[in-house]
């Protein structure tokens, strides 16, 4: 019983696991916030697409 509590075999598994959900979780918030930053350039370079389009006499 002495043994089991002592040994240290599962300890790298869980380290890892943890960097692992540590990685996971920083890349989900670096790109959630990209995203936004994406979304806010694609809407301003349609909008800026569409004034072009509008100023030539289209549609």
């Amino acid at each position: 019983m002495k043994t089991f509590f002592k040994g240290e075999e599962g300890q790298d598994v869980v380290e890892y696991t943890l960097l692992l959900a540590f990685v996971c979780l920083a890349s989900a918030a670096l790109f959630t916030g990209v995203g936004k930053d994406l979304n806010t350039i694609w809407l301003f370079a349609n909008k800026t697409a569409d004034n072009a389009v509008t100023a030539l006499g289209g549609s």
